[in-house]
């Protein structure tokens, strides 16, 4: 597992700034947690389901694109790899698929979430998804989506090496 780089979420910010906050921090948790891990070890399934830590972080990529880039900005054909076809194809990895390259993906995806939040304020309405979400919700929908999966990558490095820890 990579240092410890976390920055806490601020206690005394305006609601946009703790609701980012905590977000960010989940975020670099999840890298935090696939760091240091083989291919292998990423790829690894530990439990019945189709779960690994590549899995896992490349799902997140993938909402991020579709909660900030196609519900919040409208654009339309966000990349995901989900569909009605498969609808867990996010979850699965091949041998050609690096852990490095997932964590690079989903790095990219959260800068990409963040340059989009910029032009929105937390009230506003998503421009996709017929407008049903304001841009807080999709924060606070992040923020559990992001927080749950920490405690599965926590669970699976546990698993994997030992590793513990926040």
């Amino acid at each position: 597992m990579q240092t410890d780089n976390r920055v806490d979420p601020p206690e005394t910010a305006g609601e946009l700034e703790t609701l980012t906050g905590f977000l960010d921090y989940f975020r670099d948790t999840v890298v935090m947690k696939a760091s240091g891990l083989t291919d292998a070890q990423g790829a690894k399934q530990l439990l019945p389901s189709i779960t690994t830590v590549s899995g896992l972080v490349r799902h997140l990529a993938d909402v991020e694109r579709f909660w900030f880039q196609g519900r919040i900005d409208g654009q339309p054909d966000v990349r995901t790899r989900w569909s009605d076809e498969d609808p867990d194809g996010e979850f699965r990895v091949s041998d050609e698929d690096s852990l490095a390259g997932i964590i690079a993906d989903y790095e990219s995806a959260c800068a990409g979430s963040r340059a989009v939040l910029l032009n929105y304020a937390l009230e506003d309405r998503c421009r996709g998804g017929e407008g049903r979400q304001t841009v807080r919700w999709v924060l606070v929908h992040m923020i559990e989506e992001t927080g749950r999966h920490c405690g599965h990558l926590d669970i699976l490095r546990e698993l994997l090496d030992g590793s513990t820890g926040d």
